[in-house]
């Protein structure tokens, strides 16, 4: 067997311990970290092999859109770990795998009554994953007080247990278009007046803590930047959301108003997930352009809505004390 061989064989039995390592103990967490370390070895971090393999933690994955992505994720012979809050949700979750050639676990996880990013640490340290997709939201549900705890401070406990774990490359956050502090050149009075007065009004408590964690997340993958670490930071932000299916898009800078199918969020995600280079915040609606062609547009010519945001206010969110 040459080394090349022997690796790829190594690397789809690291797949399978992680799987296993959610339902035992013993041994073969012993055997799940020894082969971590043979990973970490500069022989292996110096090999020019991309991983074929990527572990995914789909956090929020009793959620629809996460239930849809979830199939395409393992569509595409991914290893997923769906992290939800309610052991009653599992076989729902388990049974997204029925079929599909890729690898899922499930993680029982209350996101509201994590106190600090080293809670979230702890998760991200037991997964073990490559990449992190947030797909959670208090929905609605137990007050202010609840979406503040999830949507922005759980949010962020988990941003930064990514940044701070080197393995970790890539973080897609699904947000929202109306995410936003400052009125971007391409929309027009009339939508920006429209988004704030949402944005101020019913979705109040929701806003403040998706905006917040939106910043968050871009500021340490500037911060990741600036320090030489691989950190892409993927902001997936559609409008107003159905139960339409797949649907042709219009992604990136375009109009404000209008709605997308949750199935085709779920596919633009996969979709992002797989184009190496994807980063930055990314608007959806439903459009003209084939999902294909508008991720590799985005991609290609390097779209970010995030433009026309105050970068200094971004920046400064990176050096904000975090509970840990």
């Amino acid at each position: 067997m040459t080394q090349s061989t022997e690796l790829l064989a190594l690397r789809y039995l690291y797949a399978d311990l992680t799987v296993l390592t959610q339902y035992a103990g013993g041994n073969s967490i012993r055997l799940h970290h020894h082969l971590s370390d043979i990973f970490a070895a500069p022989r292996f971090v110096s090999s020019p092999m991309i991983m074929s393999t990527p572990h995914i933690l789909l956090i929020g994955g009793h959620g629809k859109v996460a239930q849809l992505l979830t199939p395409l994720l393992l569509k595409r012979s991914w290893v997923v770990t769906s992290l939800i809050r309610d052991p009653a949700q599992k076989p729902t979750i388990l049974k997204l795998a029925e079929g599909q050639p890729g690898k899922l676990a499930v993680q029982i996880e209350s996101l509201e009554e994590l106190k600090g990013s080293s809670d979230a640490q702890k998760v991200v340290d037991e997964v073990k994953p490559d990449w992190i997709v947030w797909s959670a939201g208090a929905g609605g549900k137990g007050g202010p007080s609840r979406t503040f705890k999830i949507d922005r401070d759980a949010a962020k406990y988990f941003i930064h247990a990514a940044y701070s774990t080197p393995s970790v490359t890539k973080f897609l956050m699904i947000s929202y278009n109306s995410s936003r502090r400052q009125k971007p050149s391409w929309w027009s009075e009339d939508e920006w007046a429209v988004a704030m007065d949402t944005n101020n009004g019913a979705l109040s408590s929701y806003f403040q803590s998706k905006v917040t964690a939106d910043y968050y997340l871009s500021a340490l993958e500037a911060k990741a930047k600036e320090q030489g670490t691989p950190f892409d930071a993927i902001n997936l932000r559609p409008g107003h959301l159905t139960d339409e299916g797949v649907e042709k898009v219009q992604l990136g800078k375009g109009r404000a108003k209008g709605e997308v199918g949750r199935a085709t969020v779920a596919e633009v995600a996969a979709n992002l997930l797989e184009m190496e280079g994807a980063r930055g915040w990314i608007d959806l609606l439903s459009g003209e352009e084939s999902i294909g062609d508008a991720v590799k547009r985005v991609v290609t010519e390097k779209v970010d809505c995030i433009d026309g945001e105050d970068w200094n206010e971004i920046k400064k969110v990176a050096d904000q004390r975090i509970v840990t």
